[in-house]
């Protein structure tokens, strides 16, 4: 089952040193995801060969322009190929109207529906489910309501010993009863107990995207063990001052919150136009967190 990601733009507030503003796509499994949609998203999805007829919901994590500049494009896009089957979009409440108030002046009735989907700052909330994956809104400190998202992929069922079905002529029909947990009973009428049948699945895999913050402990109990923890490191922590100014974190945090929550892996990005070498954004956050790697565009992560 394929759980990855790819970065799209990894700058912060404007387009700087060839880098795009905030967006990346997580597939599972072929099923398509978009994390934010900063200016220039439809390019780069274009440039990494990652086809629109893919995404069917959009996650945006605030409307400060950096991280939906790119919406009106992409969605007017999509209208213009003809699309046909609804998109859904997670966010503020403010998005539904900036998004309805565009088309209703450009006057474009769109081919398909928009399904959109409040996402509060009070509390985290399950924002979406399907039979394999689940997200969870994570509730930032940003000067407005801003939500990341916790992707979390649920326990599948378990594994049969492909010798087992010959050793004991299991029939097709009781594969998935199997899978599922049941015994198995022979023609004879002997009882096989599951646990001689299977093994355990993989556990289950996840990744929390948590952009734009300040540093908050808060998050701690709801990332604590995610496999890769995305966080925005906008500043060195030499400017520690701006970053608490802006709303943002420094990389010195970033990586104080992956290792306070024991995550497998860190991504840092959302990095101040004033940084063109990452290099030493990237070394401060080793010092405090090893398993740490930038989020270079056109990079793929997998989960």
């Amino acid at each position: 089952m394929h759980f990855e990601v790819t970065i799209l733009g990894s700058n912060g507030a404007i387009p700087a040193h060839n880098r795009y503003p905030t967006s990346q796509f997580l597939n599972y499994n072929g099923q398509g995801f978009l994390l934010d949609c900063g200016e220039g998203t439809q390019l780069q999805m274009s440039k990494y060969n990652i086809k629109r007829g893919k995404l069917d919901h959009i996650f945006i994590t605030h409307i400060h322009g950096d991280h939906f500049f790119g919406l009106m494009g992409i969605l007017t896009s999509f209208n213009l190929n003809y699309r046909e089957h609804p998109l859904h979009i997670y966010g503020y409440v403010g998005i539904e109207e900036i998004v309805r108030t565009y088309f209703k002046h450009a006057q474009t009735v769109l081919r398909y529906e928009l399904i959109f989907h409040t996402v509060t700052d009070d509390r985290s909330r399950l924002v979406f489910e399907n039979s394999a994956i689940s997200v969870e809104s994570i509730i930032l400190k940003h000067r407005i309501p801003t939500t990341g998202f916790l992707f979390r992929e649920k326990s599948g069922p378990r594994k049969i010993l492909p010798e087992k079905l010959d050793q004991y002529q299991i029939p097709v029909q009781e594969i998935s009863k199997i899978k599922m947990g049941a015994d198995f009973v022979t023609a004879d009428g002997m009882s096989i107990p599951n646990s001689e049948l299977t093994h355990d699945p993989s556990p289950p895999r996840s990744y929390a995207f948590c952009t734009d913050t300040s540093y908050t402990e808060t998050i701690l109990d709801q990332i604590r063990g995610v496999d890769v923890l995305y966080h925005e490191a906008t500043f060195l922590h030499e400017h520690r001052e701006r970053a608490a100014e802006t709303g943002h974190s420094t990389t010195r945090e970033a990586a104080t919150i992956a290792l306070k929550a024991n995550v497998g892996k860190l991504i840092v990005g959302h990095f101040s136009a004033r940084y063109e070498d990452l290099s030493e954004l990237l070394s401060e956050c080793k010092d405090v967190f090893p398993d740490t790697e930038l989020a270079i565009e056109g990079h793929l992560f997998s989960i």
